[in-house]
């Protein structure tokens, strides 16, 4: 029952595994107080959750996303709690007992029948005690546990001191938000603040936590396991031959006392029950609290594959421990045969030859075949992981796919993924690049440091490596980019000690944590990177970076890419020439209905003084904004922010588009942020299909992944997707453009010159016609068809072909009233392809153009369930439908151009509060409205 199987989280899986647990005291849920340090707040708690959540539960403070509570509440964060339960009941005195935590956040003394059993520091580790003694001595059989946390802040303030020497690190510096010191933390480096996020820095048993009793040798309890699946011979980071069987490595981590019989099972059937394989594993071993042993798998088990490439074949996988042939524990798995690859390996003579720029490459190979990685980058959800669900995930990947991506990149300073997050993106063919939690710093590699990490990292791989959805390690993002721009900052050169904490910790230390666990997964050690310049698998370290020793004219790197001024928006030379786009992008409002939901009325204006609060495009720290409760920001900060951020938003519109100068408050500030969601799609539009030609040119580009997908809360950022679910425009204009067929048009305006190509990322050749013609403003056709196109076109695999080019200098009529609408009609592998887009010369902002654009005087009628025409007298560009509050989902098709006549499009509903009134509230807008003065 697979069905049944997916419901279970990671630490449901854990008691389910352990049959034969005599005792198990669950402690999540509300027999728990939460007190503060001054002992003047007493409430009820919970667990899992934060001290924020318990406090708003408790009517303490407001809605900690709501107006300006983040900055007012702030003292949540920088005070000390305790969390203490109610008496437990239901212990056992004699038996082996353990607390087990599957997360704390983050700093906390931990007492157990007023004994103090450890002080933990790191919001990622699975925490385990034996407290058998303390239970067996404790005068009341029902005692009282106790975790009483230091605030982050006031612990990062204190390691950040250099004579800490358990983690003295001079050369550790940081790119710092609201805290600083986040280097020295291991929790959530976005809790100390981001360019899009606030800095709550929660405190609290953030994930399940429970007390397991072992009566006997025998009873084990299972913590952990761990299966990997690779091709015989295969190695880290190098693409595996395909034709070789496939290996299945697995191992338990359990506590209790393992029999010196005990064995190592397996049972590996398909969805519908067949067996690929049963029986004993061989070379079993024991040791430190794990059982491992391996198989080979006869025959051709069915693989899987990424959304849009084939089958998500999954399998179902039993592990037992067995014991004079009883079973003691059963742990189940569901897995996936798949190779994926990170290929960075240098360029070779045969790809020369093929006409690809000498270097080394940088994409992904799935099964053996190089993908193009269609996505987005992904941040938490919510600041306060306990309120994240399934259905959470369910909606966002829905929504990635929805949007025609493959792939997300896990962001490195969130947290690490749920299980059942994992189980969704394997279920959906989505691709998951998994970073460790580190991000534009340099760390400590303090001894005590080390082993704190080593301990998380190697819990989180193991947990989540049987995934087939899992696509990479990433050690940490863009710190190799950070140590090149402090080179720069310096005249040229690094510091040597902050390349040698930064090898130490990345090249070293992780590295051998997924290495040393799993043969099927690749690792990187910076998202921004130049890969490596060799790679031993023998060598005490075995990876050496290759930084910035490149030979002119090659080829070798990722790219992340930002540029705040948008006068050169679309100036292709300005977009950064690699094999992989890991990030780039540009900020925009999210909707009206968005901030109206945690805003009050007054506060809903462009520059009001709460959204203003909520711009944290440029790094912030505690010294620019008070910390004691109820005080706002200071005026000099807002005013800054309108500076920055605000006004870039501002000044790309005004540049591109029609200024808005509408007379109503309420219509001026929606059409300015219809106006920032128009050129934000535009931007990330023209970069995606810069990028996507790049597979048919020397630099064989594989890979798009746009800053950002989601938001955590609703302020200005680069998400395209909003919280609470509503699409920007940029989700649907990346969702066109990462089809996969597209045409799309090149323009140099300094020579003047067009090219258009077609460019595909499916792996069969697809062959049609592809097709131009020009039409003024009011939808007529233009010079008799004298400078129309149509031509037979033919792409390769994965690959871009130029299928006519002109230039705009020839052009008879005048290009203040004139658009080129393209079409591409292809077919292969037994499908049929369509892709339209559109070219115009002129900036939508020259007044020659204003002037042309009439009102198309567009309508929408409701046809049918969740269906609309939509009508246009006239060319109408950026049609765009927008949904009242109560409803979510996504539309076939928005933002779009159309030619006079009729568009029905269509409604996919993902939450309804309005029992389906919502349709007759759909309003429509188009690049006139932003030329209306109404």
């Amino acid at each position: 029952m697979p069905g049944l199987l997916l419901k279970l989280t990671h630490a449901a899986l854990q008691l389910a595994a352990s049959v034969h647990s005599k005792n198990i005291i669950d402690l999540t849920g509300d027999a728990w107080t939460l007190t503060n340090q001054q002992g003047n707040v007493s409430i009820p708690g919970s667990v899992p959750s934060y001290s924020q959540l318990d406090l708003f539960a408790a009517g303490v403070i407001g809605d900690p996303l709501a107006g300006d509570n983040d900055v007012f509440d702030n003292w949540v964060g920088t005070s000390n709690w305790t969390y203490t339960s109610h008496p437990i009941t239901g212990l056992e005195k004699n038996p082996s007992t353990y607390l087990v935590f599957e997360g704390i956040d983050t700093f906390a003394t931990i007492l157990f029948c007023n004994t103090t059993i450890a002080t933990v520091n790191n919001q990622f580790r699975q925490w385990i005690f034996d407290v058998t003694p303390i239970l067996t001595s404790c005068p009341t059989p029902h005692p009282v546990l106790s975790l009483a946390f230091t605030a982050a802040p006031i612990e990062a303030a204190y390691l950040n001191n250099p004579n800490v020497s358990d983690i003295s690190c001079p050369a550790c510096i940081e790119a710092a938000y609201y805290y600083p010191g986040r280097e020295f933390i291991r929790k959530q480096q976005s809790d100390f603040g981001w360019d899009w996020s606030p800095a709550f820095a929660p405190t609290g048993i953030w994930q399940p936590a429970y007390i397991v009793q072992l009566p006997s040798v025998g009873d084990i309890h299972v913590t952990n396991s761990m299966v990997d699946i690779y091709r015989q011979g295969q190695l880290n980071n190098l693409p595996p031959d395909q034709t070789q069987p496939w290996v299945v490595n697995a191992s338990i981590d359990y506590i209790g006392n393992l029999p010196s019989s005990a064995t190592l099972n397996a049972t590996i059937v398909d969805l519908f029950g067949n067996p690929l394989f049963t029986g004993p594993l061989v070379g079993v071993t024991t040791a430190n609290g794990t059982i491992t042993g391996s198989l080979t798998v006869k025959g051709a088990p069915k693989l899987w594959w990424p959304v849009g490439h084939g089958a998500q074949t999954l399998y179902n996988m039993t592990l037992e421990i067995v014991s004079s042939h009883t079973v003691l524990v059963s742990v189940p798995k569901r897995v996936g045969f798949r190779t994926i690859v990170l290929n960075q390996n240098p360029i070779s003579p045969a790809q020369e030859a093929l006409g690809i720029a000498p270097g080394a490459n940088w994409h992904f190979e799935i099964n053996g075949n190089e993908i193009f990685a269609k996505g987005s980058n992904m941040v938490p959800p919510d600041p306060f992981w306990p309120r994240v669900t399934r259905a959470d995930f369910q909606t966002l990947f829905d929504t990635a796919i929805a949007g025609n991506q493959n792939m997300l990149r896990i962001w490195a300073s969130g947290a690490y993924l749920p299980d059942y997050a994992y189980d969704l993106a394997d279920e959906m063919g989505l691709l998951l690049w998994t970073e460790m939690q580190f991000t534009d710093a340099t760390y400590p590699t303090a001894a005590p440091f080390v082993e704190n990490v080593l301990a998380e990292v190697t819990h989180h791989v193991r947990r989540l490596n049987h995934h087939p959805s899992l696509a990479l390690w990433c050690g940490s993002n863009e710190i190799e980019l950070f140590l090149e721009e402090i080179g720069s900052a310096l005249g040229g050169t690094t510091p040597p000690a902050l390349v040698e904490v930064y090898e130490g910790l990345f090249l070293d230390v992780l590295l051998h944590a997924v290495w040393d666990q799993s043969r099927s997964i690749s690792y990187t050690p910076s998202s921004s990177t130049n890969g490596w310049l060799s790679l031993d698998h023998s060598a005490a370290v075995p990876m050496v970076e290759r930084y910035e020793n490149a030979t002119s004219g090659s080829i070798y790197s990722d790219t992340d890419y930002y540029n705040y001024d948008a006068a050169p928006a679309f100036n292709l030379s300005t977009y950064p020439v690699g094999r992989f786009s890991v990030e780039f992008g540009f900020q925009s409002q999210p909707s009206y209905e968005t901030y109206a939901a945690v805003l009050p009325v007054s506060e809903l204006s462009f520059n009001s003084s709460s959204i203003l609060a909520r711009n944290h495009h440029y790094p912030i720290n505690a010294s620019t904004i008070f910390s004691t409760p109820g005080s706002p920001p200071p005026a000099q900060n807002r005013t800054d922010r309108s500076l920055q951020g605000m006004g870039e938003m501002s000044l790309a519109a005004e540049t591109w588009l029609p200024s808005v100068t509408k007379t109503d408050p309420t219509a001026n500030f929606k059409a300015q942020i219809y106006a920032t969601q128009i050129f934000q799609s535009e931007f990330y539009r023209s970069q995606i299909a810069f990028y996507r030609r790049g597979s048919g040119l020397p630099q064989r580009t594989l890979g798009s992944l746009y800053w950002m997908l989601n938001d955590i809360w609703a302020a200005p950022t680069w998400a395209s997707v909003e919280k609470g679910g509503r699409w920007k425009m940029l989700h649907y204009g990346t969702k066109d453009i990462y089809q996969p067929v597209i045409i799309a048009p090149y323009y140099d305006a300094g020579t003047g010159d067009v090219q258009v190509w077609v460019t595909s990322d499916l792996w069969s050749a697809v062959n049609g016609t592809a097709e131009m013609r020009w039409y003024n403003w009011d939808g007529e056709a233009l010079g008799n068809g004298t400078a129309d196109f149509h031509v037979p076109v033919s792409v390769g695999k994965v690959n871009s072909t130029k299928v006519f080019d002109f230039n705009i200098n020839n052009i008879t009529f005048p290009l203040t009233n004139a658009v080129a609408i393209l079409n591409v009609s292809v077919s292969g592998g037994g499908k049929a392809y369509t892709h339209t887009h559109r070219f115009h010369s002129q900036s939508l902002a020259t007044p020659e153009v204003i002037s042309n654009i009439p009102n198309p005087n567009i309508t929408i009628t409701p046809s049918g369930t969740n269906k609309f025409v939509v009508e246009s007298k006239t060319l109408a560009a950026f049609v765009w439908l927008d949904l009242p509050a109560g409803v979510t989902g996504y539309f076939s098709d928005n933002g779009f151009w159309m030619l006079p006549g009729k568009k029905t499009v269509s409604f996919t509903v993902q939450s309804d509060t309005t029992a389906g009134k919502w349709a007759k509230a759909v309003t429509v807008d188009s690049l006139w409205t932003l030329t209306s003065s109404n």
